[in-house]
């Protein structure tokens, strides 16, 4: 949820358009679903090892949202799709927004996917984490209201 709420936070302020935010919303919960719900697999540590890998690479994401915006600049996207286009960009961006959150979380693949990078500030779901994004938000959104 932490996730959802930030990057929406992120994408409001940045844009004022709602819309975009609940796109990016959507799309920040893509990393982790890609991986699967830890739950529901027969070997949790087996998926442990896996988690924050190739679904937590930016480089897929960017390169959906480049595509989309090259596409777009040539006129190859028909005026009408552009608004089409730019809910899959706000997707992608709600992911690479997720994986920068967690970067802080922890370590995930940023420049090279077979290598894992970031920092330690919190853990995930601990007070300090739900802190940190009440924080961000209300500053984020302090000047929008």
């Amino acid at each position: 949820m932490n996730h959802q709420i930030l990057t929406g936070a992120v994408v409001y302020a940045a844009s004022g358009n709602l819309l975009y935010a609940m796109y990016s919303m959507a799309g920040s919960i893509l990393p982790d679903k890609l991986e699967g719900n830890p739950q529901t697999q027969r070997n949790y540590w087996k998926w442990r090892s896996r988690h924050r890998g190739t679904s937590h690479w930016p480089a897929p994401y960017l390169a959906v949202i480049a595509l989309l915006l090259v596409l777009s600049r040539q006129q190859l996207v028909p005026p009408f799709m552009w608004e089409l286009s730019l809910i899959g960009i706000y997707i992608m961006l709600g992911a690479v927004l997720h994986i920068i959150e967690d970067s802080v979380c922890g370590k995930v693949p940023l420049l090279r996917r077979s290598q894992k990078i970031g920092l330690k500030l919190f853990s995930v779901g601990s007070v300090a984490e739900y802190l940190f994004v009440l924080l961000a938000t209300v500053t984020l959104l302090g000047g929008r209201w």
